[in-house]
């Protein structure tokens, strides 16, 4: 759905982005990872044909942005960080606005108005001026006028920007019910963000990617095989000792840490070699001696302890202008 190939931007003294390659398939939900200045803004920027890119190409559902802008336009939903919305207007006659402006048949309009709206959960807000609303109705109507001509892409810059943590937890279950409908990339320096929504991500530092992965694979591959939690229930035929022996002799395996004790029930954190997995190891062992395998589960590497050791520097988690923003307009 989004095909990016040998992509790059340069000004006239920095290099914005540099032959960068990847595809986000249909469907899916992408989250776009970096530090400031990385890269990512110019990149949405190209693929959302508000600038050209110096060299490579960009297909989004189907067509290419630099030979066809308005067809890709037409295909795609667009959320920058701060919401494009007239305040002065009620969210139902932007809504109908918006509509007419993507060309949305005359007989469709109020019903397709009223579908997002409803969708979006601000119907209940319908009349009001959109100066009166909340950051996080207006970051809805936002996104409400992003999907009313039903994009197959929608791409959206920081989506819980300045959100309390209540309205970020709705707009995160909103963007999650788009998934699969529409295919969506996302750019977000919340990095428990891409964690709750989304299921792929693309990390770009210094104009490269540099990874490109499920988020799930990604955080296995930065800590080796990874670590899991066991909980073991012996039935009182072995001690935590006995356990942790025998979990210790399994193939692969290179520490076992107690954590968890209660009565008859022991848990420990397994940590594999590097590029292997116990898992199934781990489980077919407990189970042949005898015990119940209560839970098997990832202890977790953090989605962040992944970025520091793929970037090699710390994430600046602000809103601070990115350098090629502050470079825009001198294209070499």
């Amino acid at each position: 759905m989004i095909q990016v190939e040998g992509l790059s931007k340069r000004y006239a003294r920095h290099v914005a982005v540099d032959n960068i390659s990847f595809t986000v398939e249909k469907g899916d939900i992408v989250g776009f990872l970096g530090p400031n200045g990385a890269g990512k803004t110019t990149t949405m920027r190209i693929l959302t044909c508000f600038m050209p890119p110096t060299a490579g190409s960009a297909n989004v559902a189907g067509f290419d942005v630099f030979e066809q802008p308005e067809q890709v336009k037409r295909h795609i939903g667009y959320l920058p960080e701060n919401p494009p919305v007239y305040p002065e207007m009620t969210v139902a006659d932007y809504l109908m606005f918006v509509a007419r402006l993507k060309q949305i048949p005359n007989s469709e309009i109020k019903s397709r108005t009223n579908s997002v709206m409803e969708r979006c959960a601000v119907t209940d807000v319908r009349d009001k001026l959109i100066a009166k609303l909340s950051k996080g109705y207006r970051q809805r109507v936002g996104l409400a006028q992003a999907i009313i001509h039903n994009p197959e892409v929608l791409i959206l810059d920081e989506p819980t920007s300045g959100l309390d943590p209540k309205q970020i937890n709705e707009t995160r279950e909103l963007i999650k019910g788009l998934s699969g409908e529409h295919t969506i990339i996302l750019s977000t320096h919340i990095l428990p963000e891409v964690e709750a929504v989304c299921r792929n991500v693309i990390i770009i530092n210094k104009g490269h990617v540099v990874a490109t992965d499920s988020v799930e694979h990604l955080k296995t591959r930065a800590g080796g095989g990874g670590a899991v939690l066991v909980q073991v229930d012996t039935a009182g035929t072995a001690d935590a000792q006995t356990v942790h022996q025998r979990l210790e002799q399994i193939p692969g395996v290179s520490k076992v840490l107690d954590r968890v004790k209660v009565g008859e029930r022991f848990t420990f954190e397994v940590e594999s070699l590097q590029g292997e997995n116990s898992r199934a190891d781990l489980a077919r062992a407990i189970v042949h001696s005898g015990w119940n395998l209560l839970e098997l589960k990832s202890s977790g590497v953090s989605l962040e302890a992944v970025f520091l050791e793929i970037t090699g520097a710390p994430y600046q988690a602000t809103t601070a202008p990115a350098v090629e923003e502050v470079l825009e307009g001198e294209e070499q």
